[in-house]
């Protein structure tokens, strides 16, 4: 089964915003943006599963300056901030990441951005797309705390693949080793203040370089890691969705929101529908917006639930352009919303959206294509690396591997 797809010209103008390394782009002559957070997304240079050998054997970089930063400060910050997800901060440190979720009223996910906690009263949300900086503003308005809200002029890159470790050595020194998974630090590069941590998208060994002062440093950083990356073979692409699917993560907008597939019933999805219940954690004691919904949700249990899946058929070489429905004597009963052909595994894998009954493992689906219908099965997620012990991996001891 092949999807095939054409990318229609998007204009370049100034209603959408264009991140601090856009020129960069160009001159790496970008094939095809996408638009998120309201900002030009650089998505190829070169085709999908080139970029992926990239990815996996050598390192890249990727402009994510898509990764708005809203930034919470003040004298409340830390008790505002608490409010606005469903994991307890009083659990993470300062210079701690999180992986996040904001929460409705309602239980449903608003955003699934990374948390940086620079200071005890100081925190980024590296947020996906959507309108969180709105969100939190419009919560802050009737709420009497002492917090200030903003998008901080930060743009971050991302160094992702087995030789990131050795880049990154070169650029910032021995200490940059230090730094653990789901933490950071903040260093001087050349004269730019930046922050850098051991997060990314793709389930390999990588950073994210958060840029301060972007719309003034943004070509000097790229040009800065481009010439320090050429001895290790740095290649610019676009954020792998082959990489992201095999990892198992799910992608906003996409594989979660709230508004997901309007045209459908299956609209509205809550944590513990996409296997994200560890990010909720209703033993706090702060009330977080959306706790007595997810409490009633978890005594409740769920009917459906976002499952890993292997779909036989064509290779699966694009992007799929709608949501493929899944189906049962000729009627839907979910939807496969993210598909790729892994060059690994030599499979079709992707992200479906089925009733509970359907979720165990081993279980056959039928998935309805623009070309017929195709077998399908639920599988383990994530595909490659269950455990993410190469992301994890303690960078004092040298592993890098290549495919």
């Amino acid at each position: 089964m092949r999807i095939p797809y054409d990318t229609p010209r998007i204009h370049m103008y100034t209603r959408i915003r264009k991140s601090p390394y856009f020129y960069a782009h160009q001159r790496h002559g970008v094939k095809s943006y996408s638009v998120c957070n309201r900002q030009y997304h650089p998505r190829h240079y070169e085709d999908p599963i080139s970029e992926y050998w990239k990815l996996v054997n050598d390192v890249t970089m990727w402009d994510v300056a898509v990764e708005r930063q809203v930034e919470i400060t003040g004298p409340d910050a830390f008790t505002f901030t608490n409010m606005l997800t469903a994991r307890d901060l009083n659990r993470c440190e300062v210079t701690q990441c999180k992986f996040a979720l904001n929460i409705d009223v309602d239980g449903g996910i608003i955003n699934n951005p990374v948390l940086l906690r620079l200071g005890e009263n100081h925190f980024w949300l590296s947020v996906a797309d959507g309108d969180v900086l709105l969100w939190a503003k419009g919560i802050a308005s009737v709420l009497d705390l002492d917090v200030q809200i903003q998008e901080a002029d930060v743009a971050p890159v991302q160094i992702q693949g087995p030789k990131s470790r050795d880049l990154m050595v070169d650029l910032f020194g021995e200490k940059i080793l230090d730094i653990k998974y789901y933490w950071m630090a903040e260093y001087e590069l050349d004269g730019m203040d930046v922050v850098v941590s051991r997060t990314g998208y793709t389930g390999e060994v990588g950073y994210e370089i958060y840029l301060r002062n972007a719309s003034r440093d943004g070509m000097k950083l790229w040009d800065t890691v481009l010439e320090a990356g050429k001895p290790h073979n740095l290649a610019v692409i676009g954020p792998s969705q082959i990489r992201r699917v095999e990892a198992g993560i799910l992608s906003y907008g996409s594989d979660i929101a709230l508004d997901n597939n309007l045209y459908s019933n299956l609209a509205f999805l809550n944590p513990y529908e996409v296997g994200l219940e560890y990010t909720v954690e209703l033993d706090q004691e702060a009330d977080f917006i959306g706790k007595e919904a997810l409490k009633r949700i978890a005594d409740e249990g769920v009917s459906r639930k976002v499952v890993g899946v292997e779909i036989e058929g064509d290779p699966l070489v694009g992007y799929i352009e709608d949501y493929l429905q899944v189906v049962e004597d000729g009627s839907q009963i979910g939807q496969i919303s993210s598909a790729f052909w892994s060059p690994r595994l030599k499979k079709n894998i992707g992200f479906a959206l089925v009733p509970i009954e359907y979720a165990d493992l081993g279980t056959e689906l039928t998935v309805r294509s623009n070309v017929g219908d195709v077998a399908a099965r639920v599988v383990e997620k994530p595909f490659i690396d269950p455990r993410k012990e190469t992301p994890k991996t303690d960078l004092r001891r040298e592993t890098s591997k290549s495919y």
